[in-house]
């Protein structure tokens, strides 16, 4: 072994031989084997190019309702949309009108079409946590389910835009000092854990339990608030919004915001499978494998099922002799829990052919079923029926004579 892997392996017993290195361990390594990054890029994506739409469709509601009944209405919600971008937001939103109702009929066609754009960031979404949870693919919703899921995720946002409104506007009393900004900033991470606990309901298949998403919420949520914090924080002390890069930047900035967004957002999420899998301490550096080294590459092989009919199983022939098979790690895409309940079955001992008082079971198979060269005589106790009387012949267990049987008659 060469210093360098003396090192980190270290390293590794000291990571696994306490619970907080080795769950943090557990999640990042957990991210990794679900492509996190990849995860990331593609719902970033989405969520980059459904923001225009879902904005046109905010201003065009705002104008029709609150245009007639209070116009300030409009620029307030507006505003507090905008906070959730510190630098970056009002650019966004002052860039946005609302469509023209040349007809009634246009107006809601292109309505339609615009909400059936945005929908891409829930569909996105939608994979992004099937892959997480590893659900095979029986387990994972249908297109009628998918499309009621991301309708829900959509009015879970516009729900959201109101609370933050209403949020925005206590933002004036600032002036109070810390003894009103400190419960404000409790309220406001309370809210955004709420919304990560509802995005993650409407995203994450109805077998996976509810209660099994809020550690993944709460986590989402402090981080999310800590984020506007530190944006603000560092808008007001070094960022300005006169650079010479103009749309350039504006359209990096908001890109690179929901890049880390979305991150903390995939993190929360794994942070839920890691809980319930108990997919912890895992290893640096392999071999051995860990059980929750086992049972993650189970999961990982088990979601590759698409059919019903299609059957996987996933052994390991790494564990220790006389080791029982533990019930968290899954042989069968049935046995993925969750969704599935976990049962306990029945531990399968696993024991090495040639030990003492083992049989090798091929052996056994091949021996019971092969009755070996012409005149070889079967040995004692090989089952009912092997042993035959001196004198009977072929035909004393009642079976039809063999080719070898046959020849070696004739022989005689």
């Amino acid at each position: 072994m060469n210093p360098v892997e003396r090192t980190i392996r270290r390293i590794d017993a000291t990571q696994r031989r306490y619970t907080p290195t080795a769950f943090v361990f557990g999640v990042i390594k957990k991210y990794g084997d679900d492509n996190g990054g990849v995860l990331v890029s593609n719902l970033a994506y989405s969520a980059f190019v459904s923001i225009f739409p879902l904005l046109l469709v905010l201003v065009t509601i705002l104008g029709l309702v609150f245009t007639s009944v209070d116009p300030a209405v409009k620029t307030e919600v507006l505003n507090a949309v905008a906070s959730q971008v510190p630098l970056l937001g009002h650019t966004l939103t002052g860039n946005v009108h609302e469509l023209k109702r040349a007809s009634k009929i246009g107006l809601v066609i292109g309505l339609v079409g615009v909400v059936w754009g945005s929908a891409g960031l829930a569909q996105a979404g939608l994979f992004t946590m099937e892959q997480v949870w590893n659900l095979p693919g029986p387990a994972r919703p249908g297109y009628v389910q998918r499309l009621g899921r991301a309708g829900l995720f959509l009015c879970l946002l516009g729900g959201g835009v109101i609370v933050t409104t209403g949020l925005a506007s206590l933002t004036t009393y600032r002036h109070s000092g810390l003894a009103f900004k400190i419960p404000l900033e409790l309220l406001t991470a309370a809210f955004n854990v709420g919304m990560y606990l509802g995005a993650f309901r409407a995203l994450t298949p109805k077998g996976v339990p509810t209660r099994r998403l809020l550690p993944g919420a709460i986590t989402g949520g402090i981080l999310w608030t800590v984020l506007q914090i530190l944006g603000t924080w560092l808008v007001h002390h070094y960022l300005h919004s006169d650079t010479v890069y103009g749309v350039f930047a504006t359209v990096l900035g908001l890109l690179a915001w929901i890049y880390v967004a979305v991150e903390i957002t995939v993190y929360s999420a794994e942070v839920n499978v890691v809980l319930a899998r108990r997919l912890w301490p895992r290893a640096i550096v392999q071999p051995p494998l860990t059980e929750a080294d086992r049972s993650s590459m189970a999961h990982q092989a088990l979601q590759n099922q698409r059919r019903p009919e299609q059957h996987i199983t996933v052994t390991f022939d790494d564990r220790e002799p006389d080791a029982a098979e533990p019930i968290l790690t899954p042989r069968t895409p049935d046995e993925v829990a969750p969704p599935a309940k976990i049962k306990r079955r029945r531990p399968v001992r696993i024991r090495v052919p040639g030990q003492r008082g083992e049989r090798d079971p091929v052996a056994n198979n091949t021996a019971a079923s092969d009755p070996g060269p012409a005149g070889a005589k079967p040995a004692d106790g090989d089952g009912a029926g092997a042993k035959a009387a001196d004198g009977d012949g072929a035909g004393a267990s009642g079976a039809i004579p063999g080719p070898e049987t046959s020849a070696r008659d004739r022989v005689q």
